[in-house]
């Protein structure tokens, strides 16, 4: 593949942030570069075949100014600027991952719960009472006269 130089000037600090992942990753700057700007094409790509749904909501005043600002100083740590949909968008994602794992966690709890009754056996769900000598006696009593009599011949 024939390739081409490409030549920049960038904050020290982003550069500082870029170097210190190219070494933990044993890769190049010009892997690096490559990487971002294919990932920045195929995020359009994605964005302008898929046919997206529109979520629309309005908010306060004061939540706007603060998004607002979040968004100013944003862009002034990290020297890139984050949209107000790529914000929300990475809210309602982050969100539902947490969801998940909450949800995961609780039938996780669930299952475990009916496999610790299950493993505790028919025994533990029937009603029945120690007599004296320690053995179980069935707590059912004769619903009439004749069963009773029954029971003591």
């Amino acid at each position: 593949m024939e390739t081409k130089g490409l030549t920049c000037k960038i904050p020290l600090d982003l550069h500082n942030q870029i170097s210190e992942e190219i070494r933990e990753t044993e890769s190049t700057m010009s892997k690096f570069i490559e990487m971002v700007i294919r990932e920045h094409y195929q995020k359009g790509e994605v964005n302008m075949t898929e046919k997206g749904k529109t979520l629309a909501f309005q908010v306060s005043g004061e939540l706007f100014q603060r998004i607002k600002e979040y968004l100013v100083l944003y862009e002034k740590t990290y020297h890139r600027r984050l949209t107000q949909k790529e914000f929300v968008i990475s809210l309602i994602e982050q969100a539902l991952e947490e969801a998940e794992e909450e949800f995961e966690a609780a039938r996780a709890a669930a299952h475990e719960s009916q496999q610790e009754q299950a493993e505790s056996g028919p025994e533990a769900a029937e009603c029945r009472d120690p007599d004296a000598d320690g053995n179980a006696q069935n707590s059912e009593v004769p619903s009439t006269e004749d069963d009773a009599e029954g029971e003591l011949a």
